[in-house]
């Protein structure tokens, strides 16, 4: 019997009930990773966290990156317990010399990477410009934004050299909704990160076998929730949004992992410089560029 939290994630054209059956052989739940490494950002919680168990269910080894080591551990601890393979390697995707050093101990370690998940994300101060702190603002685009940069900068090269890879940029629907006045930061960054996904790592990519794509997660309760629950006001746009992620328990961060495992078939070979959205999300897709 496959493991339950092996089993969820389970790439496959039958149900995902029937994966979880007693009698089911694990062969039906193909693992398409299998020999393969992946690399996510983020993953010491949040949807990064189930994204690498959702890759590691379909055979990768992972590598887990992220500031806190303590996190990546449990996640860790979370793979290895069902079977998976996992690495921690520590570090700020926003500080160029960390990514060097990232990418060295990977490619003399590890080895190169068929597929980088860049979920490291953080949300900013919600203000107005005028009342913003320049550094908060800055390093708001330097993870969300210059982080995925740096990591497919350091991996890219060599992806393309193995003929086959996907890069899956975690951005927002705030990137395409209309402005808000106090979260500029976060949502021009995922904008930033849309074009960059979109006009230039996929535009260079083509026909290299490397796809690129951005996803919008959905309105998932992560950590990045539970600060902007704190830090906005009583009233207002985000206000509103907090509770209704609330009152409707969010969307499950499985729907963002059966996203991006769809991305692993090879009917998704020709998919890249896409934004895309989960299936009944609660959020209905929003006009982007397709």
């Amino acid at each position: 019997m496959i493991p339950v939290a092996l089993a969820k994630f389970c790439l496959t054209a039958i149900p995902l009930r029937s994966c979880r059956a007693q009698n089911d052989n694990f062969e039906r739940c193909i693992p398409i990773l299998k020999g393969k490494l992946t690399l996510v950002t983020g993953a010491g919680s949040g949807v990064g966290r189930d994204a690498a168990l959702g890759l590691a269910s379909q055979g990768a080894e992972v590598v887990l990156v992220g500031r806190r080591v303590s996190k990546l551990e449990e996640t860790k601890e979370l793979i290895t317990a069902n079977g998976g393979r996992a690495v921690i390697a520590a570090a700020d995707v926003g500080n160029l010399e960390e990514v060097k050093g990232l990418a060295h101990k990977v490619l003399s370690n590890y080895g190169i990477p068929s597929m980088l998940h860049n979920g490291a994300g953080v949300h900013g101060e919600i203000k107005p410009i005028v009342e913003s702190n320049p550094e908060q603002w800055v390093n708001t685009f330097m993870i969300n934004t210059i982080g995925p940069y740096l990591i497919c900068r350091a991996f890219v090269g060599e992806m393309v050299k193995l003929g086959w890879g996907r890069i899956v940029n975690m951005t927002s629907a705030a990137s395409l909704a209309p402005p808000r006045g106090v979260n500029s930061a976060y949502a021009a960054s995922k904008a930033a990160l849309n074009h960059f996904t979109r006009q230039l790592l996929a535009a260079e990519l083509m026909g290299t076998g490397v796809t690129a794509n951005v996803i919008h997660p959905g309105e998932v309760k992560t950590e990045m929730w539970e600060a902007i629950r704190e830090d906005s006001v009583p009233s207002g746009d985000m206000r509103r949004w907090v509770e209704w992620v609330e009152q409707t328990g969010g969307d499950s961060p499985e729907k963002s992992v059966k996203l991006i495992l769809d991305l692993l078939k090879p009917e998704s070979n020709s998919i890249t410089g896409r934004f895309l959205w989960i299936e009944d999300g609660l959020k209905k897709p929003m006009p982007s560029w397709d």
